[in-house]
């Protein structure tokens, strides 16, 4: 695996090679990463990552400078995975002056659940990405469906604008419990790693209401964060919406239900396609 640490670097090494799948990362790498990975080489003879902490999407209270980092495991991991270049700037070599040109995503997909909690988030989301699908050029790039709301905001980007882009989901990876692995895990204690997969049965507990007819959402979303609040969880949102554009239900779409809680300092996410 070549490591590139600047633009023209990786540019030249990809000058004349085939088709490119790209799977962008802020490190601290997981099997759910590791599995997409993997997947790339099934769309593509040639596997791009990328591992960079972004400060745009991180709001000033988040947790930048803490966001474990965790280079040289990541590396070993990356090559096991059979990953052909790793691109792993610096945030001069990214923002070689200040960020003034921003992709600003549509409200109405980023004003909502993840975006209500994380005003601006998905702005700084979209603008990294579309400048990684600059430099990289790919023809195809994967992103996990643990973050749903970003799959929608970058699948909806790259349609908007053009891009000559396949966009590949990529199934949430889990614990054997059901946890969703997610690099902020680690910052769960042993109890509230044992009492984390509740969040994932709530969900499921609505997915299976759900295909036994039941459409009073309202009391689902609400018997689902009684439950989580009962065993001391602090939950954002549990909400059923639809797949395409995380708007209410609509007759004839789609669903998915996701829930984002805190459960003492870490705040954790999932959700299922119904």
């Amino acid at each position: 695996m070549q490591i590139h640490h600047t633009i023209a670097s990786l540019r030249a090494a990809l000058a004349g090679q085939g088709p490119v799948a790209f799977v962008p990362t802020m490190g601290n790498l997981h099997e759910g990463h590791i599995t997409l990975m993997r997947q790339a080489r099934e769309h593509a003879p040639v596997v791009v990552a990328s591992i960079f902490v972004n400060r745009l999407q991180f709001g000033p209270s988040e947790d930048f400078d803490k966001y474990p980092r965790t280079f040289a495991d990541d590396c070993a991991k990356l090559e096991a995975a059979g990953v052909n270049h790793l691109f792993a700037p610096d945030e001069t070599e990214m923002y070689p002056s200040p960020q003034r040109y921003h992709v600003i995503p549509d409200a109405a997909h980023t004003d909502i659940l993840e975006g209500a909690a994380r005003p601006g988030h998905f702005g700084g989301v979209a603008t990294v990405v579309l400048k990684l699908f600059n430099i990289v050029q790919p023809q195809v790039a994967l992103f996990g469906k643990k973050d749903y709301q970003q799959l929608m905001v970058l699948r909806n980007m790259v349609q908007e604008l053009a891009l000559p882009i396949r966009i590949v989901p990529g199934d949430t990876v889990r614990a054997a419990d059901g946890l969703a692995l997610s690099s902020r895990n680690g910052y769960l204690s042993p109890a509230e790693r044992e009492e984390a997969p509740r969040l994932n049965r709530v969900l499921r507990q609505i997915k299976a209401a759900l295909a036994a007819g039941d459409q009073d959402y309202t009391r689902l979303e609400t018997e689902a964060q009684d439950e989580l609040r009962a065993h001391g969880w602090q939950p954002d949102y549990i909400t059923i919406r639809c797949r395409s554009d995380l708007q209410p239900p609509r007759a004839g779409e789609s669903l998915v239900v996701l829930g984002a809680a805190r459960l003492g300092t870490p705040r954790l996410l999932d959700n299922l396609e119904i």
